[in-house]
């Protein structure tokens, strides 16, 4: 009974102390100017798996190119994942733009105003939905992502697996009856402040400057670093490519990946797939290049880069020849090209900068 109680006094602490420290400490972003839903719904969906560093940059241009809904609902595709070129997880702005479609044809063009309209647009879930509708239109609406959790768990010396849907679930309920008019804005952005900047992910937490030190039964019992409990992670799938850079006549030969599936309609350098690394070498290379209908004359280079995606790390090899002639069955573009307006996904970038100077 002792530990429920500490929990409840917790819990009521937060709109208490909370939203004073947000307005004092609150970093300046741009996507904070104001409160236009259309900038706090992108720059949600950018920061998702994206540190606040990264995505800052890309938030200014992605708003030069499509400055309101109806322009990103018209952006060509082509232009929208050169836009989002090394963000990654790129059906978060695909996902945009067909929600920036449902707006304009649902709604009139008007972003939605309750949280189960706007829990209806492509690619909007319920963190998003949240912290949209409590940031932008006051809704008692909680936003439960991962520094969220990470705080709340802390707070309440909650060992719940936080993988489980049904935490996540019974968090926001328990966040719900705090949320008072007037303050859900601020208690948002004040837990994903004191996540981010406070209560972080890796390393020690900053104790001694949280607002919320004074209730934390985590700090109290000094086991902070024991929350959130989550499941162990799952080895990553292991694939082996080999990657082609074919140059010739100043072009450098590209393809499109299917319309589905990982990094789905951007471009790549043509690769394939061994079971080994030892498979990998000059005349695999060599062969690979003959079969696509590449004539090679010369090895410039070779290379190594692994990427990690989250549940398949590939660990690419990759080759590149100077042809007399390149595939007729592929694309080649030249440098500029590629640079202007095609989007290539950061897990091939690498391969376009170590041969630039051979363009």
């Amino acid at each position: 009974m002792e530990e429920s109680s500490k929990r409840i006094e917790s819990i009521a602490s937060i709109p208490t102390l909370l939203p004073d420290w947000f307005r004092k400490n609150a970093r300046v972003l741009p996507w904070r100017r104001d409160k236009d839903p259309y900038h706090v719904w992108l720059s949600e969906i950018m920061l998702q798996q994206t540190r606040v560093e990264a995505v800052i940059s890309y938030y200014e241009r992605f708003l030069t190119a499509a400055p309101d809904i109806l322009a990103l609902s018209e952006l060509e595709d082509e232009k929208l994942m050169k836009l989002w070129e090394g963000l990654g997880y790129y059906s978060r702005a695909r996902n945009l733009k067909k929600a920036a479609q449902k707006i304009m044809t649902e709604f009139g063009g008007v972003f939605p105003t309750t949280y189960e309209n706007i829990r209806s647009l492509p690619g909007v879930g319920p963190y998003t939905a949240g912290a949209i509708a409590s940031i932008c239109f006051e809704l008692p609406c909680p936003a439960v992502d991962g520094n969220v959790l990470r705080v709340f768990t802390r707070l309440t010396a909650d060992g719940a697996n936080t993988d489980e849907p049904q935490t996540k679930k019974r968090i926001e309920q328990a966040l719900i009856p705090i949320y008072r008019q007037g303050l859900c804005s601020n208690l948002t952005q004040g837990l994903m402040e004191l996540g981010a900047c406070v209560c972080v992910p890796n390393g020690e937490p900053k104790c001694g400057v949280c607002p919320l030190n004074g209730t934390c039964m985590a700090h109290a019992a000094g086991n902070e670093r024991d929350y959130p409990v989550k499941e162990k992670k799952k080895a990553r799938k292991t694939v082996n490519k080999l990657v082609l850079v074919l140059i010739g006549d100043g072009r450098i030969t590209l393809r499109q990946r299917a319309a589905s599936g990982l990094l789905a309609g951007l471009w790549e350098f043509p690769n394939r797939d061994f079971p080994s690394p030892e498979e990998i070498h000059e005349n695999a290379a060599g062969a690979f290049a003959a079969a696509l209908g590449a004539k090679p004359t010369e090895l410039q280079r070779k290379t190594t880069y692994t990427h990690v995606f989250t549940h398949v790390e590939w660990r690419m090899t990759a080759f590149c020849f100077s042809c007399s002639s390149l595939p007729k069955s592929l694309p080649a573009f030249t440098l500029t090209d590629i640079e202007r307006e095609h989007a290539l996904p950061s897990a091939f970038r690498p391969f376009l900068d170590f041969s630039k100077d051979l363009l």
